[in-house]
């Protein structure tokens, strides 16, 4: 039969006979076809059509139709049995889903599909192989028309088989799709999700095969898949077949994107976090199977899937992807995307393309905030899914058969979930897996289902015991903390709307860059203080002096740790660069286009000495608090070059990546004159004060800023109040000792006067002049007198900024 079948034509059918089509070109249909050929492969042939010629590539094939189901489904009567067989269905009973579930597949399987398809499929499967082959490999994938839509993912509902050959493995797959349209996990999901299975059709997708199980893979979306931002693409890629990367069985590598500067032609790649990609999916050459796991190299495993070049292009159509999806149904349409590099042509591709469906769901107006009260030991970190707490008993659980185990209210421990497991997941206050980045299975479902989740945590199940109370944290950025026992946390939900606007420009501290895109929810006018303090001390951990001199390092154990460090870097250097760009560029595009005043490094000698190899390169100081900081750093000889891998990484930031929006301050400058030297060695590290709209301003933390205001003012462009030193200079006391501590009041009248006389003389000199000290977090009283003395700028932080709002709205309203 296999030979009559292949010597027939192509249908060659015209567009108003879609409805009764066996099978249709992908180039044929588009979006609008969903009813024909369900939501995956509507999606393919609509980038085909209309994002080809801009230049996405997207791998051409077929797809069997929904009146082709219907059809085997009515000429066999099959609908009947099915629906008697549904009949006493309790998805909340594992072993009664799971009876159904198989009867229902056994039904599918056994009965044959009608001649006139198996045709269908053959002429449609020629045409593709003329095209590239004989037995031409394929990718066979279930396209279901209630998926991919807007509120309902349906996430691997159905099955997906790769390396397909030949016409009677294709029609195999083909037979299987159909039958899986009745997995445990699709009824249990219709179900839940309110949909009638009997108004459902299957499609099947046939696509050429992307050679990626000879380079790599992934997911990627058009947004921020933790915090809703928009303005990010986020990328994950492994090596070969994407299937690990979706089923969580690696832990992929990730890079974020900031999309509105990419469009005007910048680089702006605002991190690259190395995943240990231990295993990868490839094609079973001469096996039994289609596809086996093998083990990566580990030299490949400490090396990123993707070059620069190929992130930046991947985000670019992410961007055209998700523009053409809004366009299409006129509103934003953040997108959930899968790629493929052909290892033997080096070509990206985009395989699948749906709406994103949690984040864009989500409620606007309302700002949910979860908080810790109280912290206890931690079990072991990961990856945090959902900005969420849950708590419960532990219940480890290896494989789908033990699920029946599974008591409602437990936190789910497995290696990693597929969607076999959704049943349960629905049950779970938390679920924690060994392996999986952020867009592998558990995190896709944890977030439609609004449950928190730590995913790529190692050895969850050997650390975690069935029965253990634990308490799950995903409200801490993006770690998220096992914590032992239940412990207390609040909900907080706080309306956005009706919120007031003030005169005063309301700003915030920020100085972890995995907060800054959760931040942006929180209503403001941009950062008035981003630190480089947190991203040296947690994300580059080694002082930049023993960066540059690695080779000279006497601290043997430091050399060790700095060479695990920089692994992936052959100039030391280099490292301290990328990472503080990628950290500060983070917050700078949170908040872009709005302000980001951006401190320079103001560790003291005794801090920087404690990081990595920096014993070597500081002084020891009776008091470093009012010692060799700050500016005095920046130009002297023993520090210069250090300073320099500082500007070389703001320039980057601005340069490279775009975010012009980026103000830079330097903190601890004793006199104009210093201020002056400051700027000159800026200027030879390319950040010259005015080019390309840059602005410098300075702390004004010393009592000299206070008294040479107006000189200060000729070197500076504005001023920023740092009440922490300023109280402490002012009162003469160290705010480190305890026994002074009880004097420290940024309240008193010596350092308000300071304060108030600093407002006056700046703003006489045309400067903008905010505060971005502690005061005004802690003391709305403090927040009133800096309005009443008519300061641009407030800079809180965070968890303070809304109460402090509305104190200064009422202290604007009775000026």
């Amino acid at each position: 039969m296999q030979e009559i079948i292949l010597s027939q034509q192509s249908d060659g059918l015209r567009p108003d006979a879609k409805e009764q089509a066996l099978v249709l070109p992908l180039s044929e249909v588009g979006i609008a076809d969903i009813s024909f050929v369900g939501g995956k492969n509507a999606s393919l042939g609509e980038m085909i059509q209309q994002l080809q010629p801009k230049g996405v590539k997207v791998p051409t094939g077929f797809a069997t139709t929904a009146y082709a189901y219907r059809s085997f489904i009515t000429k066999a009567g099959l609908e009947v049995k099915l629906r008697k067989l549904f009949a006493d269905l309790d998805v909340e009973d594992v072993n009664n889903l799971r009876r159904c579930g198989k009867k229902a597949r056994l039904l599918m399987l056994e009965t044959p599909f009608p001649l006139e398809l198996q045709e269908a499929i053959a002429r449609a499967y020629q045409a593709l192989c003329q095209q590239y082959g004989a037995d031409t490999d394929v990718a066979v994938r279930s396209s279901a028309t209630a998926e991919d839509l807007p509120d309902a993912s349906f996430a691997g509902q159905q099955e997906t088989y790769l390396n397909v050959h030949g016409l009677q493995g294709l029609l195999e797959s083909c037979h299987k799709c159909f039958a899986s349209l009745f997995t445990d996990r699709a009824i249990s999901y219709r179900q839940i999700k309110g949909f009638d299975h009997f108004n459902i059709a299957l499609s099947v997708g046939v696509q050429k095969m992307v050679r990626s199980d000879l380079a790599c893979s992934g997911v990627m979306f058009s947004i921020d898949t933790e915090t809703g931002f928009k303005n990010a693409a986020l990328i994950t890629a492994a090596y070969g077949l994407g299937e690990t990367i979706v089923q969580g069985a690696v832990n992929p590598d990730e890079y974020l994107v900031f999309k509105p500067t990419l469009k005007q032609g910048y680089r702006p790649i605002l991190k690259k976090s190395l995943g240990t990609k231990e295993i990868k999916m490839v094609y079973d050459l001469g096996g039994m199977k289609l596809t086996k796991n093998v083990s990566v190299k580990p030299s490949e495993r400490t090396l990123y899937a993707l070059n620069d070049e190929e992130i930046l292009q991947l985000a670019q159509w992410a961007c055209v992807i998700e523009d053409h999806y809004s366009q299409v149904r006129g509103i934003d349409t953040p997108m959930d995307i899968e790629w493929a590099k052909d290892g033997l042509t080096n070509e990206l591709f985009i395989v699948q393309a749906r709406p994103e469906t949690v984040q864009s769901q989500k409620e606007k107006n309302v700002l949910v905030n979860y908080q810790l009260k109280e912290k206890s030991e931690v079990l072991l970190t990961g990856r945090s899914v959902g900005a969420m707490i849950g708590q419960g008993k532990a219940r480890v659980i290896y494989d789908v058969p033990q699920i029946h185990q599974f008591q409602p209210g437990d936190v789910l421990v497995t290696n990693r979930t597929d969607p076999d497991w959704e049943p349960i997941m629905k049950r779970a206050s938390a679920i924690v897996t060994n392996s999986g980045g952020r867009t592998c299975h558990a995190a896709i479902i944890a977030r439609e289902m609004g449950i928190p989740a730590i995913v790529g945590c190692g050895n969850a199940t050997d650390i975690l015991q069935t029965g253990q109370e634990i308490t799950v944290s995903c409200a801490e950025g993006e770690t998220g903390t096992v914590y032992r026992g239940l412990l207390p946390f609040e909900i907080q939900q706080l309306p956005l709307e009706n919120l007031p606007r003030t005169h005063t420009k309301i700003m915030m501290n920020v100085g972890n860059p995995e907060e800054a895109f959760g931040l942006t929810a929180i209503p403001n006018d941009g950062v008035g203080l981003a630190r480089l303090e947190f991203i040296i001390a947690n994300h580059i951990k080694a002082h930049p002096l023993a960066l540059l001199h690695f080779d000279e390092l006497e601290d043997e154990l430091a050399k060790y740790k700095i060479a695990e460090l920089t692994a992936q870097y052959e100039d030391k250097a280099t490292f301290f660069v990328d990472k503080l760009a990628q950290g500060i560029g983070t917050i700078a595009a949170a908040f872009y286009p709005k302000p980001v005043i951006v401190r320079l490094s103001d560790f003291k000698s005794n801090e920087y000495a404690n990081l990595l190899g920096g014993k070597q390169f500081e002084p020891n100081e009776e008091n470093p608090m009012i010692g060799w900081r700050g500016a005095s750093r920046y130009y002297d000889p023993r520090y210069r070059e250090g300073f320099a891998l500082e500007c070389q990484a703001m320039k980057r930031v601005r340069d490279e990546m775009g975010l012009t929006n980026m103000i830079l301050m330097i903190p601890f400058c004793r006199t104009p004159e210093e201020g002056q030297r400051v700027l000159a060695e800026m200027a030879k590290n390319g950040l010259v004060q005015a080019e390309n709209g840059l602005q410098i301003y300075v702390m004004c933390e010393l009592p000299s800023n206070v008294l040479l205001a107006d000189e200060f003012s000729q070197v500076f462009d504005g001023f920023s109040i740092g009440s922490n030193d300023l109280t402490q200079l002012t009162l003469g006391l160290d705010r480190d000792s305890a026994l002074v501590a009880h004097l420290f009041d940024e309240r008193n009248e010596a350092v308000k006067r300071m304060i108030s006389k600093a407002i006056a003389t700046v703003k006489q000199h045309g400067r903008k002049i905010g505060i971005c000290g502690q005061a005004p977090s802690d003391y709305p009283e403090f927040a009133r007198f800096l309005v009443e003395q008519g300061i641009d700028s407030i800079s809180l932080n965070p968890d303070s900024l809304l109460k402090t709002l509305l104190e200064i709205a009422t202290a604007e309203a009775n000026k």
